[in-house]
Order: C-alpha cells, then structure tokens, then sequence
C-alpha cells in the first residue's frame, strides 16, 4: 500500500510543516508515505493528473482556509478516476464541522480533527496492520462501514517534545520557507483566533530546541518562520532562544516571531538590541487600539505598552518589524478605524497589514456571529462583508485603502516620499483615503503597473491635489527610485540627468585612481564602479525633509540596509 499525505500551498511552495511532522511521526511507514506539494496557483487539472499517476491507496489532505476550495474540488475529480483510494482530510478548517463535511463530500471516508500526529498513525497501522478498528480511533470522525457517521473524542493534546524534527534531510526544502515550532497553544482567548481554543499551552524541551536551531544554522537557512502563536508569553522560553541564536548567529539565517509586544520586558528589549540588523523580525499584532474592541474580542493587549516597546525596539535601528490591525472587528466602525490606523502609524513599522476578519469555524466570534451583525463570505477565507458597525460599503473603502497602504507603504519603495507627504494631511488615515480616491475617481484600480508607473501615478496624484513644494517632492520621490532601483534608464518623471558626464567621468576615474568614497570597491576599474552605484544632485537635503542647498549624494548598491533594502548614501564633492 501506498498513502500520499497532499499539501495545497497558498501562493508559494513552503515547508507544510503539518504534514511533514505526520510522515515523520509515523516512522514506521516512511516507507510506504510520500508527500505531495502543490500550490493554488496550479491548474486543478495538473494537480488531478500527478496524483493519478503517483497511484495511492490511501490520500489525505491538510485543510486550511486559504486552500479548501481546491481541495474539495480535487477530491471530488480524484474519486472518479480512482475510485478504490481512501480519501482523509485533516487539518483546522474541517476539524470543527467534521460531521458537515462527510455529508457534503460523500468521497470521504473520515477526518482527522485536532493534532493530527498520533491520530495518522493509528490510522495506518488500522490500514497496514489491521490491528484496530478505524472506526474506533480517538480523534476522527469517520464514515462508519453501514454509511452512517460516528464523531469520536477529540484525542488527548500530547508531549510537544514527542513531535519529530522534520528537516534531516535539507535538499527536500530548497527555497521553501521554513516553519518551525516550539510551542502549541496560546495563554489568550482572543475570540476571532481558533489558538484560542486550544486549552492547554505546551512547549518544546529548551535542549532539543537548541540542538534544532543550531542545525539552522550550521545549514545556513536563510529564514526560519517560528510558528508560535505568542511566542514570547513565556519569557524565560523566549529569553533563552533569543540568547542562543545571538550567541551562535552565522550572520545570514533571519528568525521570524509572532509576539505580544506590549509583554516585552526590560531584558527581553536588551537583548534585541543587541542582534545583528536582520538577525530577526518581529509580527506583532495590534488588530485595534480601541478599548471597546479590545474588550469585546476578549483579547489581552495595552496599547500604551506595545507603542512604548515598538518605540524601544525602533531606535535600535536592527529589526524590522510588522504591526497588524483587523477590519471588521466588534465595536469598531469606520471612524474608529481610521483612529486604530493613525495609532499605529504614527509608530512607523516596516509593515503596516491592513487585514480584514476570517470568520473561522469553531471560533468565539463564529458562535456570536447573529449578535455581531456579521455577514461574511460563504466559502473560504470566510472574509467579514459587514457588520452592525460596519456597512459594506465601507469594507470596500477599506479595502481600496490597503491596497494603496500594500503598494505604498508596505512596498518600502516610496518609504520618504509617502513619510513626509502624509504629513500634508491631517492624519495619515486621510491620506491614504484620498490616495484611494484619486485612483477610484481616474480608474486605476484593476490594472498591472510597473514599478516606474506608480512613481508616476503618485506624482500625478501630488500635481491634482495642488500640493505645495511638489520640486521638493518630486525630488524625495527620485531619491526613493535611487535608494532601491539601480536603474541605469532614467524615468521620465525624474527629468534631465542632473550629474553631467563629464562629471561623472571625472568622479569615477578619480575614485579608480585614490579611493575616497568607494573604498569598497578598490581595484575596481571606473565602469564597474558606475554599475554598481549611482549618482545624483539634488537642491534639497531631501533625506532632512527638505532643508534648502545643494547636494550630491552617492547610491551604493553592493551595501543595502538589511531590514529595507535601501543603499547606502553618501554625500560627495564631485
């Protein structure tokens, strides 16, 4: 026999941790279990065909809401042309309505709700070895021999200690993201959050921890993702992994952490600093600033703290970090929104996620979706259309609102420019409103840009609202191309080359000769020197918002900020 464990990826193939860790916990049969990984960017037809050959006799897939819909549809084709394969789903969007989803997909014969490591491996040695009855396993929910349907008891949660490690072998991952765990659970009950239902928090044994990350290292990952849902709500567990990957960083793996930051303590924000730029990224989820909201969805969060520890983390200068609000949320309209988005900008993360609520199965806010007045969509992610505080017609505001937030903010590329011309609003909230408008009112949404097109259109949109200084902006915006780009073919917004050749010839040949400002690049002859980098007068000190006098600034694109990848920037006397 031969079972096919089937992991649907959202729009990148990563390391689908879940089923890895089921292969790896039923080791007995790594023999007999293959892992198949696709995307939902792949054409179901494609995905059907490379199932069909690989021949299973027993196929299970992990559902989560980003991939449900592609997995029903397979399932559905699957059964056709290989009728006599046993199908199984798992995995948190069909562990709550299990029963719902044997009735709806009559293929199946049974799902795995809940932690899944000890349940597959029951299952197949019921399969393999015929030493149990499946219909007898903790865990599931099967369709019994007669077609009825038995909902068993969830199983008892286990030794997170007992999980295997998943990556021996390094080639199976190459440029796949990589997830890691050393906790399960979660000390909130914030009510939109299916972690919250989870009772009991677990974590890893500290030593096997070590050894793991230690592999990391030595395998020069680039990034490992920690998949903890509050990573640092045990401080000494989150001290301990801090110090270690400080203490033994190869100077290239990145470390990603979900965590409270308003829990940060003095020692905790000590260590931070003193981590390489880059060495790890904080996603820190803030969802609203407003007392009612933060109440109501049961969550634990003081705000005057997080933005005090944000700040702290800030000035250091070495980590990039990601703050998170929620559309659609209890208590929070439209007004109230704008507020929490003001809050959180006037932090200046590296990312600002605009989301909107998932009204997830199971959930707190599931159960109290009548009383919410919440009207979401019916198939997966099951996003928020409205509710009693918010008409969906300001859900579509919002969502033109992120988009621009999403190209820039979030792209990093207009990082100056959009810095200093919300500060020509009254709240950055009001900018981005009337950022959206503007590509609302010319009808721009919906269409693909280059990257040079959206400097374009910003300048555009500057230029319509009669914005004064637009020779200063203009030029942040040049300096923005520069501080990424190292475009060789200048943009048309940028005008005539304000660095004359001969200049330029003059400069680069005295640098090949005498160093002065690329002691970098000495040896390099002068034309590989002028690919490398890039220089620029400007009549603004653009990078001092906008204090008057000349000045000529060199862009070195060997030397990038790690954290946002701008160049380094010298100013130079040609």
């Amino acid at each position: 026999m031969k079972t096919i464990l089937a992991a649907i990826n959202a729009k990148y193939i990563h390391s689908n941790l879940a089923v890895y860790s089921l292969r790896a916990y039923a080791e007995e049969y790594l023999s007999q279990t293959e892992i198949a990984e696709y995307t939902i960017n792949q054409e179901i037809g494609e995905i059907l065909m490379d199932l069909y050959e690989r021949k299973p006799d027993i196929l299970c897939f992990s559902c989560y809401i980003w991939n449900l819909d592609y997995v029903e549809r397979i399932v559905r084709e699957i059964h056709k042309v290989l009728p006599d394969t046993i199908l199984w789903l798992g995995g948190p969007e069909v562990s709550y309505d299990a029963e719902e989803v044997l009735i709806r997909l009559p293929e199946v014969s049974g799902v795995m709700k809940g932690e899944g490591e000890e349940t597959f491996r029951e299952l197949l040695d019921c399969y393999y070895k015929g030493t149990a009855d499946v219909e007898e396993i903790n865990g599931v929910t099967v369709r019994t021999k007669n077609g009825d349907i038995r909902e068993n008891p969830w199983r008892e949660i286990m030794d997170l200690s007992k999980v295997p490690f998943v990556y021996g072998d390094m080639s199976l991952f190459a440029h796949k993201i990589i997830y890691y765990e050393t906790s399960r659970g979660c000390p909130f009950r914030c009510s939109y959050c299916l972690s919250s239902i989870d009772k009991c928090l677990r974590f890893r044994d500290l030593d096997l921890v070590k050894k793991e990350l230690q592999f990391f290292l030595d395998q020069k990952v680039e990034q490992v993702k920690f998949v903890d849902r509050t990573f640092n709500c045990r401080h000494d567990h989150a001290v301990a992994i801090w110090r270690y990957i400080l203490e033994h960083d190869n100077q290239i793996t990145n470390f990603h952490f979900e965590i409270s930051a308003d829990l940060l303590n003095d020692e905790e924000i000590e260590l931070i600093g003193k981590m390489r730029p880059g060495l790890i990224q904080l996603e820190i989820g803030v969802q609203s600033t407003n007392p009612n909201t933060i109440r109501e969805i049961k969550r634990t969060m003081d705000f005057g703290k997080l933005k005090e520890k944000v700040m702290k983390i800030e000035a250091g200068g070495n980590v990039h970090q990601h703050l998170d609000l929620i559309a659609g949320l209890p208590c929070e309209d439209y007004e109230s929104f704008g507020k929490s988005f003001n809050d959180v900008y006037s932090l200046f993360p590296e990312q600002l996620q605009l989301g909107f609520l998932k009204v997830l199965k199971g959930s707190y806010m599931y159960e109290h979706r009548l009383e919410y007045g919440l009207l979401y969509q019916s198939r997966p992610p099951y996003e928020v259309l409205a509710t009693k505080w918010l008409p969906y017609g300001d859900v579509i505001r919002l969502k033109k609102i992120e988009e621009m937030v999403e190209v820039y903010y979030n792209s990093g590329q207009f990082a100056h420019t959009i810095r200093s011309l919300a500060r020509e609003w009254e709240t950055p909230f009001a900018f981005f409103e009337d950022l959206a408008g503007f590509y609302d009112a010319e009808g721009l949404f919906g269409r693909n840009y280059t990257r040079i097109a959206r400097y374009e259109l910003l300048l555009e949109f500057m230029q319509k609202q009669r914005i004064q200084k637009e020779t200063y902006f203009r030029e942040l915006l040049i300096y923005d191309l520069y501080l990424r780009e190292n475009v060789k073919s200048r943009p048309g917004f940028a005008g005539e080359e304000t660095v004359s050749k001969e200049e330029k010839k003059d400069f680069y040949d005295r640098e090949e000769k005498e160093p002065k400002y690329l002691t970098a690049y000495r040896g390099y002859d002068s034309r590989k020197m002028r690919k490398l980098t890039h220089v620029e007068r400007f009549s603004f000190h653009v990078a001092e918002d906008g204090k008057a006098g000349e000045t000529v600034l060199l862009f070195d694109y060997q030397n990038r900020n790690p954290l946002n990848y701008e160049a380094s920037v010298y100013e130079i006397i040609l």
